[in-house]
């Protein structure tokens, strides 16, 4: 048996795939945090030519729609500079594909019992 190791990673910069994805998912917890503080967010995004979905599980008594949701994906997008069709991902024509959902009760009453024995 050898022990050789192999250690590598991968650093990405502005525009991968990777950070678009991270700026978005971002800025739906920063969305649902800035309507409602206790929100507890879990989104994931995933990015492609012209397309993009993000799906997770939220609790939060903050008010994003479905219009809402993908506004702020487009935004997010625009800012990065995603704002031309030539590029092949646009801000205004991608596909936008949205699949958030409430979080299952069970896994929101575990977290809240696991919150209130912390807090006492």
């Amino acid at each position: 048996m050898t022990n050789n190791f192999l250690f590598t990673s991968e650093s990405v910069t502005e525009g991968h795939p990777d950070k678009v994805c991270d700026n978005i998912s971002d800025a739906f917890l920063d969305e649902f945090l800035r309507q409602d503080p206790d929100s507890r967010v879990a989104v994931e995004t995933m990015v492609t030519t012209d397309f993009v979905a993000v799906s997770g599980e939220v609790t939060s008594k903050a008010n994003l729609d479905k219009k809402a949701q993908e506004e702020l994906v487009r935004k997010t997008i625009r800012e990065i500079g995603y704002d031309n069709k030539d590029l092949m991902f646009d801000a205004d024509t991608c596909e936008v594909n949205l699949r958030l959902h409430s979080q299952s009760p069970d896994i929101s009453q575990g977290v809240t019992a696991t919150e209130e024995k912390e807090q006492g």
